[in-house]
């Protein structure tokens, strides 16, 4: 790839933020070395590479793999039969507990099957758990050998040991004895590697032993006494000994090793590259990146790209199309308004996808792959090779417009600038349609009309342009493909401060042409904007029709199935009473057998065929559901709290608790069950219709009934009393639904311990106006509630 577009572009800055993402040598090596290729099976392979690392990265997070040291020399010095220091095989330990650590990270945690390109990497590391344990066992630390790496060096330090604590004993009892008077300090001290007192000059002959050393002024004397010589010496040879012991341990480590060269080499390479491969993937997650559809034909569809080295929080995205409907797009508009931003963007993303990078861009971005691209961008104009901005565009130009192909992509800023417009526009549309002729995908920005015209009046080539707010006197840096821009020069130097006048006299200056083309491109401009808050509509409503169709579906599936399960419970309640007919005819035909061998008396028959037509009652009672009546339409200003209503779906009745909303949805009170309900699922009760009982007579005791019936309720809520509180409180309460003839009652007493339940129950067992009560059912209050029958 062409090393001045890369410059140009900045793809360096790119590969020094990937950089930034590796944590080993190798890796960050690997990063600065990145290049945009030309092989479509490599970037797609590299591409996939940077997907699955993205993927694992958001699903686990990054592993990191710093301690992937370098360990190529220490492996040659291993492959000519070399003694490796205890500092290399430390490094050589953490490279292969990274691996070990490594390749647990690329398990799957779960048994779908989730494989991805990564797995082969992940399955070539080779942890050597054996030889990690005996160098961690061995070498606990740097220039650090442990003493149970042998038994030898085991014996030589609790030998040195015990030479040392020989050597303090007996100077100390010197020190402390009779030398104290003869010493500059009672201390004990090392020269060389021998220890020794420091004795005063004068008392040099009172001192036996072997003077070592002797301070500055020459008034102390580092005096080895000669009852410790022996000692010291068998202390110097018993380091030596240790010293060879340690070599031995490490050329024994280091002969381990070299069994397992080639597997640690290919754990080096392998932690580099997935090094090389997850910094990709940390990129692509810290820019907000998605793969890049790629293609071979020169087609160009970036959905919202942002510029990778611009700040995301303020970078405005851009939608570029090229190659498909037209192989040239010509970007206008006025200075600052992000033209070459749209440019570098386009090009720097081209790069970025052929390097197998994500790139800051919408799901489903296409990107072409170019074996070259052509940047002509900045100026370079210099003094010491005399050239001007023109020529020095000009040699930029002319060095790769004899190797431009169809595979190529050629980007131009400002085109023709820095020479007499005229003749800059001329020889820019000439280079312009060479290329075009060529069929080479090109996009160049300009502020000539001449190119603007060019663009509206030939094929295959469009028109583009950054908005510019002209009130705001701000660029909005949003790409509008299809619309020339102006240059929106008078309305700049007018908002500048530049007198209305001199705008006046320039604008006298410009043709009836000039005047109606910029006309044109405003009004051009407006009607894209509108046509785009229409189109935004439009989807919108689209969106909600979508979502309301997939409602009205969820719907009727719902619908569906309710009925499919209503039909379902009919059918199975059907056959019980069917098989329930059938054994009760079954046992009516067994009986009257029976009844025609033997000699029954009648009234044994009377009473058997009372008791089959009392059962038959029950069974026609218990399964036959009650005509409904037709349901009366309400309003939500019918209902009123506290009023009692019937809830239809569930045949419980309860009160009121909360006003209908605007859906119709209102709060209802059913004993201890409260559940939101809707007024079409709802029926409003006479109370006094519910709670009378009988024919009522007009006499006084009767108008007494009716009012203790209308006072009366069918429930009584005993929860949070004690069982004296409650049962003493029923009584009354039961007294008062005999009078109001009320048949049957319900007790809520709370499920809680079963104290208070069993109290109420042993109360009921020993009332003679009980009938009987039994626990509530499903929907009734299960264990919670008493229903209790009066007689």
């Amino acid at each position: 790839m062409n090393q001045k577009t890369l410059n140009k572009l900045e793809f360096y800055k790119i590969t020094a933020l990937l950089e930034e993402q590796a944590s080993s040598m190798r890796g960050k090596q690997l990063c600065r070395k990145l290049k945009p290729m030309t092989d479509r099976s490599r970037i797609d392979a590299c591409q996939e590479q940077t997907a699955a690392a993205f993927t694992r990265i958001v699903q686990k997070g990054k592993i990191s793999l710093s301690d992937a040291f370098p360990v190529g020399e220490s492996l040659k010095r291993l492959e000519i039969g070399g003694v490796l220091g205890s500092g290399e095989l430390l490094r050589i330990c953490k490279l292969l507990k990274t691996a070990d650590r490594t390749k647990s990270y690329g398990r799957h945690d779960t048994q779908e099957n989730l494989s991805d390109c990564l797995d082969t990497y992940f399955e070539q590391l080779e942890p050597l758990t054996l030889l990690t344990n005996e160098i961690e066992r061995c070498i606990p630390g740097e220039d650090e050998i442990s003493d149970d790496a042998s038994s030898t060096l085991k014996n030589i330090r609790r030998n040195i040991g015990s030479i040392n604590d020989k050597v303090h004993a007996t100077l100390t009892n010197l020190v402390n004895g009779s030398l104290r008077t003869y010493l500059q300090d009672p201390i004990i001290t090392m020269r060389g590697d021998r220890y020794c007192i420091p004795v005063k000059a004068e008392y040099r002959n009172q001192v036996n032993g072997m003077i070592h050393d002797q301070s500055s002024s020459g008034s102390t004397l580092f005096i080895e006494p000669m009852a410790v010589v022996k000692l010291n010496n068998d202390l110097k040879e018993l380091y030596a000994k240790e010293q060879e012991e340690i070599q031995v341990i490490l050329a024994r480590l280091s002969a381990d090793a070299a069994e397992y060269i080639e597997e640690i080499r290919t754990d080096y390479r392998i932690l580099t590259d997935l090094d090389f491969i997850f910094a990709r993937g940390s990129l692509a997650l810290s820019m907000n990146g998605s793969r890049p559809v790629l293609n071979t034909e020169g087609r160009i569809h970036i959905r919202e790209g942002r510029h990778p080295l611009l700040d995301q929080k303020k970078v405005v995205p851009i939608t570029v199309s090229l190659g498909e409907d037209f192989t040239m797009l010509i970007v206008t508009g006025p200075n600052t308004g992000g033209k070459t931003v749209s440019l570098k963007t386009v090009g720097l993303l081209t790069l970025m996808g052929q390097s197998g990078l994500h790139i800051p861009a919408l799901d489903r971005s296409e990107l072409a792959i170019f074996h070259q691209v052509y940047a002509d961008i900045g100026d370079e104009q210099s003094i010491e090779q005399s050239l001007s901005t023109f020529s020095s565009h000009m040699t930029n130009i002319i060095s790769f417009l004899q190797d431009v192909d169809e595979k190529s992509l050629v980007l131009f800023d400002e085109l023709g600038a820095g020479t007499d417009p005229t003749e800059g526009a001329a020889l820019a549309i000439a280079i312009l349609s060479h290329l075009h002729n060529r069929n080479i995908r090109t996009m160049a920005t300009t502020h000539y009309s001449e190119l603007k015209i060019y663009a509206l009046t030939t094929p295959g080539v469009e028109n583009a342009s950054c908005e510019f707010d002209v009130e705001s006197l701000k660029p909005t840096y949003r790409l509008l493909v299809g619309i020339p821009g102006k240059s929106n020069a008078f309305a700049i130097s007018g908002k500048l401060g530049l007198p209305d006048y001199i705008i006046e006299d320039a604008k006298q200056h410009l043709t009836e042409q000039d005047v109606s083309f910029e006309d044109m491109l405003a009004d051009l401009e407006t009607s894209k904007r509108t046509i785009e808050k229409e189109q935004a509509s439009i989807n919108a409503y689209k969106r909600e029709i979508e979502a309301l169709k997939i409602q009205a579906k969820q719907k009727q599936e719902k619908t569906e199935e309710q009925r499919e399960r209503i039909l379902r419970e009919a059918n199975e309640k059907a056959n019980s009473i069917l098989r329930e007919a059938k054994e009760m005819a079954d046992e009516t035909m067994k009986n009257f057998r029976k009844f025609g061998k033997e000699n029954v008396s009648a009234a044994d028959m009377e009473k058997e065929r009372e008791r089959l037509r009392q059962k038959i009652k029950e069974t026609s009672a218990a399964n036959v559901l009650p005509a409904r009546k037709q349901k009366k339409s309400y309003k939500p200003e019918d209902f009123k709290l506290g009023e009692s209503v019937r809830v239809l779906s569930l045949n419980l009745t309860g009160t009121v608790s909360s006003l209908p909303d605007s859906r119709g949805n209102l709060t209802v009170q059913m004993g201890i069950l409260r559940s939101q309900v809707n007024i079409s699922d709802l029926e409003i009760v006479d109370e006094a219709a519910s709670y009378t009982s009988g024919n009522m007579k007009q006499t006084s005791k009767g108008r007494m009934k009716m009012s203790k019936s209308l006072s009366v309720s069918p429930e009584i809520n005993l929860l949070g009393k004690t069982v004296d509180e409650a049962v003493s409180e029923l009584d009354k309460y039961l007294d008062d639904a005999l009078l109001s003839h009320l048949g049957t009652v319900r007790v809520v007493h709370g499920k809680g311990t079963g104290a208070l339940r069993k109290g109420i129950h042993e109360y009921l067992r020993r009332q003679k106006h009980v009938k009987s009560y039994r626990l509530g059912e499903f929907g009734e209050g299960d264990a919670g509630v008493t229903i209790v029958e009066l007689k």
